[in-house]
């Protein structure tokens, strides 16, 4: 895997190696590097997600108050603001 080590890019080679240890044409060295590849690539899936998910809570806060409300029919102000 060149440079392209982006969440997208290691959920498609996760895909390909678990196509490759489907087919049954590997022996087993060859199964156990792709397996031991997929993992790693799992590994780092897992925490980009988790600083992505650390990263969200970060910006809404521990209430969850930084996404308001809005209506449509009050010009898109904030339901509250105002009346």
């Amino acid at each position: 895997m060149a440079n392209d080590t982006g969440l997208d890019a290691r959920l498609k080679r996760i895909e390909e190696i678990v196509a490759a240890l489907d087919s049954d044409t590997l022996d087993l060295d060859e199964a156990l590097a792709l397996f031991e590849e997929g993992v790693a690539h799992l590994g780092h899936a897992r925490e980009m997600l988790r600083k992505t998910e650390l990263r969200v809570e970060e910006l809404i806060g521990p209430e969850g108050d930084a996404v308001e409300e809005m209506s449509v029919h009050d010009g898109g102000e904030a339901e509250g603001a105002d009346g």
